[in-house]
């Protein structure tokens, strides 16, 4: 017969992945998708194999620490596995263009603050399939897109929150899925 994993064996769980995220050894992407087998697990079973391999494998790549993103006159792609120990990201684009993709990002934090300006530029962020989004701030001659994915939102995931101004501009937020690396 199986049982159930109690509320508090959840939450444990939960924590530990969380942990793994902040310490780099799961990326954004990879915690969203493991927090929600926890939720989904049936048995005690199930529950042990989401948290089996953290210490098994290091993980490799870059994993500097952002705080600031500025653009001016060029293109500036944040991709991959980066590191974000603040929970606010500050940026700033001007006749340029700038991406943040969040699906690979190193953080601990609850809440992730996207903050700045965009003035005759654009802006793109990209983040997990599950991750709640609040795109807010000041429009002017310019437009402003959200594009998420009509899915749950993934318990235990941090909140986007992207607050900038934009003056002659275009700001878009999207979710994209967990990519599955090549075996």
């Amino acid at each position: 017969m199986r049982v159930p994993p109690s509320e508090p064996e959840r939450e444990r769980v939960a924590e530990l992945l969380q942990k793994a995220c902040g310490d780099g050894r799961l990326t954004l992407e990879q915690f969203s998708v493991r927090v929600g087998q926890v939720w989904a697990a049936e048995d005690a079973d199930e529950l042990a194999r989401v948290t089996a391999d953290l210490g098994a494998a290091p993980v490799v790549g870059s994993a500097s620490t952002v705080e600031r993103v500025v653009t001016v006159f060029s293109e500036n792609k944040r991709r991959g596995r980066w590191r974000l120990r603040l929970p606010q990201l500050k940026v700033f684009t001007m006749f340029g263009s700038t991406e943040l993709d969040l699906r690979e990002v190193l953080t601990d934090q609850d809440v992730i603050e996207i903050r700045g300006s965009c003035a005759f530029g654009e802006l793109k962020v990209i983040v997990p399939e599950g991750v709640e989004v609040d795109l807010t701030g000041t429009v002017a001659f310019s437009s402003r897109n959200m594009h998420l994915a009509a899915v749950p939102r993934v318990v235990g995931t941090p909140e986007v929150r992207v607050h900038i101004t934009t003056w002659f501009s275009n700001v878009e937020v999207v979710s994209r899925p967990y990519a599955l690396p090549p075996s």
